[in-house]
């Protein structure tokens, strides 16, 4: 197993529409990114976070690099930021 961790700088004013895209693009992420296993939104005062769950770390770095991320997901997130975002990938496997 392994984890996406996207950390996102959004004003609290612009985060219903940040999850507006998370929410969007959930599904199509479960269904069309390979090895995906799970989406969460986490919420903070400081920030929000997306947790993406993978089969490997593999498919984690292949999901950044796919058009569902750099097109359509990165395309609608990116005038809701107020800085780049902080993207790291963990491997549970032991």
């Amino acid at each position: 197993m392994a984890y996406l961790e996207i950390t996102l700088q959004v004003a609290p004013a612009e985060r219903p529409a940040a999850a507006g895209v998370y929410e969007k693009y959930q599904q199509p992420f479960l269904d069309a990114a390979p090895g995906a296993v799970s989406k969460e939104l986490l919420v903070r005062d400081e920030d929000v976070q997306v947790l993406h769950g993978f089969r490997t770390a593999a498919d984690a770095t292949a999901y950044l690099e796919s058009e569902l991320f750099t097109r359509d997901v990165v395309g609608e997130l990116s005038p809701l930021l107020k800085a780049a975002p902080d993207i790291r990938i963990y491997d549970a496997a032991a």
